[in-house]
């Protein structure tokens, strides 16, 4: 279906479309929205690229990928970032026709049916609460070391629990707060990343170029391949966000036009201020062999104070503070769409509470409450595990890629049956190729993420990104078939292939 969504005048620097067109085509989707259409193209990006977050994404996980991979690691994020590409396209066609909040929940339920949907948005949304515990949790020792106390697992916990508790408040202020305090998280990173990184590689680079083709003695000598495979766990992590733009299309004005725009933004600028953070850290780093070794552990609190000095790189370390608390924002409303979505439609126990609104914030209190609680837990739940942040931030990612390839999945089944995409922004003939790339990158992806790579531990703890994900997808499985809510859903399902006798719909 298409509408008429002229632009009707200009203010706050974004053009404003008729509130009627958009309801219009929501309600021949099935659905009347209560969100307010508050969000600018530019704030909708910019909750993407906050999800997407270069700065928490590279700070995060760089001393594991340098240690693991050495500087070539850093080609993971040209890798990934064209896989992921493929994916924000088939996602851009299905949220021009479908622009539902939720995101893959209702793209799913849309182009396959209910239950399928409903483990669809199961696995992403138990990655979502997850994604967001590691987020506040890889914070800890960044917030540790910008106030000048130990990083103790008890103190990185009350740090991370605090942030969250900061996310949650802001998301409780309403759609225009959320759509503020994005664009000043895009501004703040992407202006810290420019100048952190310039000024790296002007007064403090220790390599040429020449160091991203060397592995400095990474992967024991035997084949490089296995180390960057693991290193590249970087990359993995660092291109996902885009479809937070697609979660909170109620929100947001023309959605069909301006979301597949704001998706691939978050794809083409994240990645490209991911990859000059990375650049800028692997060539300041004065000892890349002591960080392999296992003698510095923390490269990049030791690069920041070696290149700022203590103050400088307290200063530096705030604003590295201010884009992890504005990717934990993002992945918060992001997480509470999704479960507002499934209360909406009646599809889990707890609708009754999830699909209930503030009338005056417009937002989804208790789908809130429950995308802060679960974070909460598991980041308590931390302690009891060592190496907690790079098994936390695994699976994230695996249940992430899961419910993006069911999507992609769903997709390519659709357009094989007849499904031809409708909305404001299409690949036309590329669409099928493409979308066969896109599931291949993602199922190799799965696959690199899932592999066991630590003989040494039990094996439980080998393979535990591939249980975590097998158990997930049991657990949602005996759910559907103890309490089968969905099965009782009226609201619209599998209505994108084109019905027998009919043209479409």
């Amino acid at each position: 279906m298409t509408s008429s969504t002229s632009p009707v005048g200009e203010a706050d620097g974004f053009y404003q479309f008729h509130d009627h067109d958009d309801a219009a085509h929501l309600h021949a989707l099935g659905y009347e929205s209560e969100f307010k259409r508050d969000m600018s193209p530019w704030a909708n990006f910019s909750l993407g690229f906050t999800y997407l977050s270069p700065v928490v994404g590279v700070y995060t996980l760089f001393a594991y990928a340098l240690a693991t991979g050495g500087p070539p690691m850093i080609w993971s994020f040209v890798i990934v970032g064209l896989g992921q590409l493929m994916v924000a396209l088939v996602f851009s066609e299905v949220v021009a026709q479908y622009p539902v909040a939720g995101g893959v929940y209702p793209w799913a339920r849309r182009l396959w049916g209910r239950r399928y949907a409903w483990m669809t948005g199961w696995v992403y949304l138990i990655a979502l609460l997850v994604t967001i515990a590691s987020v506040v949790y890889g914070a800890g020792p960044y917030i540790a070391a910008a106030f000048g106390f130990e990083a103790t697992v008890d103190n990185v916990i009350v740090c991370a629990l605090v942030l969250l508790a900061l996310a949650t408040a802001i998301n409780f202020m309403g759609t225009k707060v959320l759509a503020m305090a994005a664009l000043i998280g895009f501004t703040a990173e992407i202006i810290g990343a420019l100048v952190v990184g310039g000024w790296l590689l002007i007064a403090h680079r220790e390599h040429g170029l020449g160091a991203l083709f060397d592995s400095f003695g990474a992967g024991d000598g035997g084949s490089y391949l296995p180390a960057f495979a693991a290193a590249a766990l970087i990359g993995v992590y660092q291109y996902y966000g885009f479809e937070a733009c697609g979660d909170v299309a109620e929100e947001v004005p023309d959605p069909g036009r301006l979301i597949p725009k704001a998706m691939r933004r978050t794809i083409y600028i994240g990645g490209a201020a991911a990859t000059f953070v990375c650049l800028a850290l692997v060539l300041s780093v004065t000892d890349i062999g002591a960080v392999i070794a296992g003698e510095d552990t923390d490269p990049v609190s030791t690069l920041l104070n070696d290149a700022f000095g203590t103050t400088g790189a307290r200063v530096v370390l705030l604003v590295v503070l201010l884009s992890f608390l504005s990717c934990a924002m993002s992945l918060q409303a992001a997480a509470s769409r999704l479960a507002y979505s499934y209360g909406r439609d009646g599809m889990i126990m707890g609708s009754s509470l999830l699909k209930r609104f503030s009338p005056t914030r417009h937002v989804p209190p208790y789908a809130l409450v429950v995308a802060a609680v679960v974070p909460a837990l598991i980041v308590v739940g931390s302690k009891v595990s060592t190496d907690a942040i790079t098994k936390i931030i695994s699976f994230a990612a695996l249940g992430i890629y899961i419910g993006f390839q069911m999507v992609v999945l769903a997709a390519l089944r659709a357009r094989l049956k007849g499904w031809v995409p409708s909305g404001k922004y299409t690949l036309g003939r590329w669409g099928l190729p493409v979308n066969v790339a896109a599931l291949v990158y993602g199922i190799v992806a799965m696959v690199n993420m899932a592999w066991p790579r630590t003989p040494d531990v039990s094996w439980y703890d080998n393979w535990i990104v591939a249980l975590s994900g097998v158990v997930v997808i049991a657990v949602g499985l005996v759910y559907m078939a103890v309490h089968p809510l969905h099965d009782r859903s009226t609201a619209p399902y599998d209505d994108a292939i084109p019905k027998k006798g009919t043209a479409g719909r």
